[in-house]
């Protein structure tokens, strides 16, 4: 077929041709895709030899290529660079690749010859990654609704259809929403207390929409320093209720599909043979259960509420002293106030610290630690396409001047971009007929923009949200393993984060900050007393943050739990579930769940517990290196060998016991936190 998707690239490395790639390509390539790849599967279940290991297991591995490929690069530019015509052909897609997907899945005579490798597995000889294959394809049959009659088999095709247009109908609202706003100011009083940078960004923003005087939206940069720095509380009143309202009614409004989406994965797991979706999540997860998962989120709230409260009460009685007049704080004065605590207490301001965080800066930091760490290098390449001008490549080199992979980078909020920050691939690491693809990983981050006054100037919160998507990504450039499915971070959910998570610690550790932080404007070098301010300050409310994670995890858990059929009133319900965990008053018309796009659209539901589960393997982990040295190289090799080159292929428990030696509790948390 004569379609640039379908066309091998002809760029080294096979880069992806994304300044050929015309968005009316896009569905004709995938019907052809999808059309191989039924043909493959067809000839795999058609096969007239008995079934074994190579010709069933590996020959789907390796099926569906050009739609793989195709899916890497649509799915993701969906993302961080969508259009109206984008989010169109996304929804035409949706019921064709759950149809493929069902299509294959739902195929007997496919899985009866799957069935008939795995019963005989034992004998087959098979190595430690080969069995994690196997095992892999057979439960995601299974899982898949295999083993239903027919009548069953359509019904689980019905919800599957249903599902997957929901949860895109999710995610566009969302972003839609996410638009829609803006706070537009015309009179500079209203500017007072935000600092030049978020001044400066807000006047770019009005004049980039042929606004006069300063817009701000609900886009991370542009919404934290707002609700951090101004002094015009009925302003903060305003931008906060447009966050967390944010899909509750209106023309995007989530609260009717957020329901559907939850029953129908309630009869889906049913279906299935699993009381709960959190019953048919968790099977394939470390904690492996629900009593397990709310037994480890209950231990982590029973330790952690008494210290989240005391830290708003001690922060109500600061801002009292300093003039607030209201019997407590709002959800809207929390940053403001917890802002000024912490300039008081540890003298740090996030805007005195940003000129030392120049993002071209920190890149180059990142980089230098993972050659510290694993002695890659990062050569910036600019022959090769991208998708945004915004976009910057590098090739990633091992310490032997070998190609590991392609490596994207896109750090600046836009419309067309989703917020939040997350690491991709747009292509993943695998082995096929002895020759190593290489992946290309990709990460997308919202972070402050520069202007026409001063280059991009990162906070030190963004920066460890650098390291956070930087750990995701060398848990992909760094994977050696022979099968996609279960190289880089194709992982359990639970474990997923630990490669991200640790990259975090390194940003509170002194000598690593020497090494890169100076100011812009006169190349003098970070004040080492702000450095100890910094770690000093890193468990400033460390409770009331655990806290809201583990709200965000209890609720998550509710919706997947059980029936929630009955429920009328999305507010209440989340007000009802939550009340004995507040450390806020309670916002009349605010919802987490509507906008709740890690559960909803974004592949965490009965999940977002993972990331304290990871935390607590983190933890855990860094304090080898702090027990070593934090560019220890013995300890790194062994986090690579043990944990990122394995990606799945053993059980993630059991890679985690060969790096640490022991298995992690959640006191390494409560310690690295402040608050055992």
């Amino acid at each position: 077929m004569n379609n640039i998707l379908l066309a091998t690239s002809d760029l080294p490395f096979e880069a992806p041709l994304f300044d050929k790639i015309e968005i009316e390509d896009y569905l004709p390539a995938f019907k052809f895709a999808i059309d191989e790849c039924k043909q493959e599967i067809d000839v795999i279940a058609d096969n007239l030899e008995e079934a074994d290991f190579a010709n069933t297991i590996i020959a789907m591995e390796y099926s569906g290529e050009s739609l793989s490929k195709l899916e890497g690069l649509f799915f993701n530019l969906l993302e961080a660079t969508s259009s109206p015509r984008m989010q169109e052909i996304a929804e035409e897609l949706s019921p064709m690749l759950t149809e493929l997907s069902l299509y294959i899945s739902l195929n007997k005579k496919l899985f009866n010859r799957i069935k008939t490798v795995y019963d005989k597995k034992e004998d087959l000889g098979l190595n430690t990654e080969e069995l994690r294959l196997l095992e892999k394809v057979y439960k995601g049959f299974t899982d898949g609704g295999a083993n239903l009659d027919d009548d069953k088999k359509a019904l689980f095709s019905q919800l599957s259809e249903e599902l997957s247009l929901l949860q895109l109908k999710f995610s566009n609202n969302v972003l839609a929403a996410t638009n829609a706003f803006s706070l537009d100011i015309v009179d500079k009083e209203d500017l007072k207390g935000l600092p030049d940078s978020a001044v400066e960004m807000a006047a770019q923003t009005a004049q980039e929409q042929g606004k006069k005087g300063w817009t701000f939206s609900l886009q991370y940069p542009s919404f934290s320093a707002f609700m951090k720095y101004s002094e015009n509380r009925e302003l903060r009143h305003k931008l906060y209720m447009a966050q967390s309202s944010k899909c509750v009614g209106g023309e995007f409004d989530n609260t009717k599909i957020i329901k559907e989406i939850a029953n129908k994965r309630l009869q889906l797991a049913k279906l299935l043979g699993y009381e709960s979706y959190a019953d048919y999540a968790l099977c394939n997860r470390m904690a492996k259960s629900k009593d397990r998962v709310n037994g480890f989120l209950s231990e982590l709230m029973e330790a952690s509420l008494d210290y989240a409260r005391k830290e708003v009460l001690n922060l109500t009685e600061f801002a009292k002293d300093k003039g607030f007049e209201a019997s407590s704080l709002a959800a809207w004065d929390f940053s403001y106030w917890a802002e000024k605590q912490l300039k008081e207490q540890y003298d740090i301001d996030e805007e005195i610290l940003r000129p030392y965080f120049r993002l071209e800066n920190c890149i180059s930091a990142v980089f230098d630690l993972a050659n510290r760490l694993y002695g890659i290098e990062f050569k910036p390449i600019d022959y090769l396409p991208v998708y945004h001008d915004d976009v910057k490549v590098y090739e990633v080199l091992d310490e032997n001047k070998e190609h590991l992979a392609l490596f994207y980078a896109d750090f600046f909020p836009r419309a067309s971009k989703r917020s939040g920050a997350w690491m991709t691939e747009f292509r993943g690491q695998f082995v096929k007929n002895n020759k190593d693809y290489r992946p290309f990983i990709s990460i997308v981050t919202n972070f402050t923009k520069p202007t026409s006054n001063s280059p991009s100037l990162i906070t030190h919160n963004e920066f460890t949200t650098l390291l956070h998507e930087f750990g995701h990504a060398l848990h992909g450039i760094l994977s050696k393993g022979t099968y996609l499915s279960c190289s880089g971070t194709n992982v359990a959910r639970d474990f997923v984060e630990l490669p991200s998570q640790i990259m975090e610690n390194w940003a509170y550790q002194a000598e690593y900050l020497q090494s890169f932080a100076k100011d812009y404007r006169t190349g003098e070098p970070i004040p080492s007393e702000y450095i100890d301010r910094i770690v000093s300050a890193k468990n400033y409310l460390s409770g009331y943050y655990q806290v809201r994670q583990l709200q965000f995890a209890i609720l998550d858990m509710a919706w997947h739990l059980s029936d929630i059929s009955q429920i009328e009133d999305i507010v209440n319900f989340e007000k009802v579930l939550l009340d004995k965990y507040r450390t806020l008053p309670f916002v009349e018309g605010s919802a987490i769940s509507p906008s709740f796009s890690h559960i909803f659209a974004g592949g965490y539901a009965a999940g977002y517990y993972s990331y304290k589960w990871a935390e607590v393997l983190e933890a855990d982990a860094f304090q080898l290196f702090k027990e070593r040295g934090i560019f220890n190289k013995e300890v790194a090799n062994s986090f690579r060998k043990n944990i990122l080159e394995r990606g799945s292929s053993d059980d993630e428990a059991l890679l985690y016991r060969n790096f640490r030696g022991k298995d992690a509790s959640i006191s390494s948390l409560l310690i690295s936190l402040g608050l055992d």
